[in-house]
């Protein structure tokens, strides 16, 4: 459905109870990320969660208004939080949603019932250990001018970004597959204006590490062993700095655990949310 938030048509989706405690999920990727990966990761607990996702303004199907800022994308959850009617939210995020989630932590703490967190990073220090890990891998042939336009946020149109990403895209798995991930690049929602954005302008100032340890909330922290962008590095920080953090590491994945070990993923999700948003008794 499309539903008008801060002034900006998002593409919004609802899955659950209309009675269930609300879980807001924030896609990865930037401009080349859309409401279908946490719709698919989130989904399953739909029948216990009232679960939304959406594409960020400026991604996916959604109408794009800048600012594209992770101030923006904050307000914009906490708005659908406001036109959900809940109170306190699950956050969740993956990658660079994974950012969202904690900008949100940070700024709304007082809508926050838990974190979940996916293959992220509390700054952009993380960069500079994916440059090495390109440069350590053999497993594509980087075109160096591509890679460095790509993460600085130089794409010079839609049809540019796909190409790029085309290229990335053999690193992010444990075992590649080229089949899949050509699947994967032919399926996806290409907008260079808002990924920019995010490289020129978002990352350069992101670390919200100073303010991990205030955040008094269950977080899920997890990644894969093999993530070759947000190393396990990264979640160890995030789990390290937030008091009452759990992190669980997917020994057989790279970047996206919830694809690759997907079972055990579901099993560690449902885990913690069983955990930290208890389902109310039944009354008999």
């Amino acid at each position: 459905m499309n539903v008008t938030i801060n002034g900006c048509r998002l593409n919004v989706e609802v899955f659950g109870p209309e009675d269930g405690h609300v879980l807001i999920a924030h896609h990865g990727g930037g401009g080349i990320g859309s409401l279908a990966e946490p719709r698919a990761t989130f989904g399953p607990v739909a029948d216990r969660f009232r679960v939304i996702v959406f594409d960020a303004r400026g991604c996916g199907l959604s109408e794009g208004i800048p600012p594209y800022s992770h101030e923006q994308w904050a307000a914009d959850v906490d708005a659908i939080r406001e036109w959900a009617g809940a109170e306190k939210v699950v956050v969740a995020g993956g990658s660079y949603g994974g950012f969202i989630a904690l900008e949100y932590a940070v700024a709304y703490p007082e809508h926050v019932s838990a974190i979940i967190l996916r293959d992220t990073s509390a700054d952009g220090s993380n960069l500079a250990l994916a440059f090495e890990n390109a440069r350590m891998q053999d497993r594509v042939e980087i075109d160096w001018d591509n890679f460095n336009r790509y993460w600085g946020g130089e794409i010079r149109d839609d049809a540019d970004l796909k190409a790029c990403w085309a290229e990335l895209i053999p690193l992010y798995d444990f075992e590649y597959d080229a089949e899949k991930s050509a699947a994967r690049v032919e399926a996806g929602i290409y907008r260079h204006e808002s990924h920019n954005w995010c490289f020129q302008q978002n990352w350069p100032i992101y670390d919200v590490k100073p303010a991990l340890p205030s955040i008094a909330v269950p977080t899920l922290v997890t990644v894969g062993r093999k993530d070759w962008v947000t190393p396990v590095s990264a979640s160890e920080t995030i789990a390290r700095l937030i008091p009452d953090a759990e992190l669980v590491v997917f020994e057989k994945s790279g970047h996206s655990p919830q694809v690759e070990e997907a079972e055990e993923f579901q099993r560690v999700l449902r885990s913690f949310l069983d955990r930290a948003v208890p389902a109310p008794e039944v009354i008999r």
